[in-house]
């Protein structure tokens, strides 16, 4: 008699890729938030802003044991600085231990700027950062440019963009 394999439930954590107050990625990310919750899926969220990672933090261990170690896939909003990913989301990434957070997990990337690119490079670091740590990243990675325009006063995006998020969250979701 064979017996059949459980599936792990899957566990989602939206990391919000900087430590800037009042950022437009921690506004995305709140709108990725709102569509999982749309979709039946409790997600957590993981701030940048809540703590300091060039310290060892007691914040940090408590962070990474509830949010970072039981997620099985990640969505990243990662905001372009200087060409790439935030310097605080890598010292995050190095603080961790990998094998606990990340091997073989999934994760989707989704790039904001005020610019015309949307983080392509940056996103195009991260997903090699994250692939060397044995992570599949999803082939939609997309770019949201001129997010500040974007954004309405209420802190919503477009209906354009919504529906490209809506789209990239569905495939993630079977992915």
């Amino acid at each position: 008699m064979q017996e059949e394999a459980k599936e792990k439930e899957e566990v989602y954590t939206v990391i919000s890729g900087t430590d800037r107050r009042n950022s437009h990625t921690h506004k995305v990310a709140k709108i990725y938030m709102d569509v999982l919750a749309s979709k039946g899926i409790k997600a957590n969220l993981f701030s940048m802003r809540s703590f300091n990672p060039l310290i060892d933090e007691d914040e940090f261990r408590v962070a990474e044991q509830k949010l970072l170690i039981p997620a099985t896939k990640f969505i990243f909003i990662v905001p372009e600085y200087n060409g790439s990913y935030p310097g605080v989301l890598k010292a995050m990434i190095d603080k961790t231990d990998p094998r606990k957070v990340w091997y073989y997990k999934k994760a989707l990337l989704t790039g904001v700027s005020t610019g015309r690119a949307g983080n392509l490079r940056g996103m195009d670091h991260l997903a090699d950062t994250l692939n060397f740590m044995r992570m599949t990243v999803h082939y939609n990675k997309l770019p949201i440019s001129r997010v500040d325009r974007l954004l309405d006063e209420n802190d919503k995006l477009d209906g354009e963009t919504m529906a490209v998020i809506e789209k990239q969250v569905d495939e993630f979701l079977k992915f």
